[in-house]
């Protein structure tokens, strides 16, 4: 997979429309509820053109049964992939053009910490720009390397995860 960070592209929410319905199909009323996420759901944010999606779940051990009717999508199933609780999907193969974490209602932790980044990047325009540019920069680097590109981003994430929760607590 090569690493390619591009200016936001207005299409990426249509994007996400399409998919959500089609998802939509599938799960019924198992879905609770179903979020555009990560960078290409910030306007005015450089992004790897890779559509992330958030899908709440009334139970992600029943999501499983519908592992068939994701392929049907072209998605591959990835199970938890690293992360306890967590579904994961993927679209695209090298060339990956969506991508979903699907958790169960009351996972509020991870549901809000990836609602809260997203919100917080929409809100600060310079912490918005500071991140494009070091994605742009950590894919210049490594573009073949998605591990080393994700390592690089880490700290930033997680002190901005930080700043998002406390930005949300004064802000209520």
């Amino acid at each position: 997979m090569i690493i390619k960070i591009l200016e936001h592209d207005s299409n990426w929410a249509k994007m996400y429309s399409d998919e959500k319905v089609a998802i939509q199909q599938i799960l019924q009323t198992e879905l609770v509820a179903s979020f555009h996420i990560g960078s290409t759901s910030v306007p005015n944010l450089k992004a790897k053109p890779i559509i992330d999606i958030l899908l709440v779940v009334e139970d992600i051990v029943r999501l499983d049964t519908f592992a068939e009717r994701f392929k049907e999508l072209n998605y591959e199933v990835m199970g938890e992939f690293g992360m306890v609780g967590r579904r994961y999907y993927r679209k695209g193969g090298d060339q990956r053009t969506h991508q979903i974490h699907a958790f169960q209602a009351d996972n509020l932790t991870e549901i809000g910490r990836h609602l809260l980044f997203r919100d917080f990047l929409r809100a600060h325009p310079t912490i918005r720009h500071k991140y494009g540019e070091l994605k742009s920069s950590l894919a210049d680097a490594y573009p073949n390397d998605i591990d080393a590109y994700c390592d690089g981003k880490d700290q930033f994430v997680k002190e901005t995860e930080q700043k998002a929760i406390h930005w949300h607590w004064k802000n209520r």
